[in-house]
């Protein structure tokens, strides 16, 4: 009686929104009468499934960076470097077994280098740690990407170069975009004019 009390008092309120489901793996009654049918007859679309942090999720990465929505697994058995950025790999992932088997010959051949604000386990035994500030992704992401375009470390096979050879990536200095002749990427220096040029680390 208590849930059902407290759902009334927000319809009595009007205000459904303020219920929210948020539900676990599947069943046919919390697919088809729980998350299915009763948020809409409620009036609420505040209802989540596993899946937002769980496998959809995982999805969208490698959809919306490689046109790839499906899952997918690393070539960990040759890796030298494995960087780590948000994620935990040896605690938490849909190949936690393979991580934990492969993470230890990693280190022996290459290095690890864990992004993470929280000291995560894969963190604990990387060989280094980045204790960024949370929210601050972005910043690191964006100054990476100053210096590998600054000191000419992109992949001239795959970004493409300038049509003259010189690389015009100067700080704080702005492209004409008609220099750079692109093969698989689109908009780069357009990107470098609207936010890299001034993310120096």
């Amino acid at each position: 009686d208590t849930i059902a009390d407290k759902m009334m008092d927000l319809r009595k309120a009007g205000e459904p929104e303020k219920l929210m489901y948020m539900r676990g793996r599947y069943s046919s009654t919390a697919t088809d009468l729980m998350y299915g049918a009763l948020p809409k007859i409620f009036g609420t679309p505040n209802y989540f499934s596993h899946s937002a942090i769980c496998a959809e999720a995982e999805k969208m990465g490698p959809g919306y960076t490689q046109g790839f929505f499906g899952y997918r697994d690393y070539d960990l058995a040759k890796t030298k470097c494995l960087v780590i950025w948000g994620s935990d790999p040896i605690a938490s992932n849909r190949q936690v077994p393979n991580a934990i088997a492969k993470y230890s010959d990693i280190l022996d051949r290459g290095s690890v280098i864990a992004i993470d604000p929280r000291m995560s386990a894969s963190a604990a035994k990387a060989s280094e740690w980045l204790p960024i500030k949370p929210g601050e992704d972005g910043a690191l992401a964006a100054a990476l990407a100053h210096v590998l375009l600054t000191e000419g470390f992109w992949s001239k096979e795959f970004v493409g170069d300038f049509k003259d050879g010189k690389n015009l990536f100067k700080t704080s200095a702005t492209i004409d975009e008609a220099a750079f002749e692109e093969k698989q990427t689109h908009g780069i220096v357009k990107y470098w004019n609207l936010e890299f040029k001034d993310r120096t680390p």
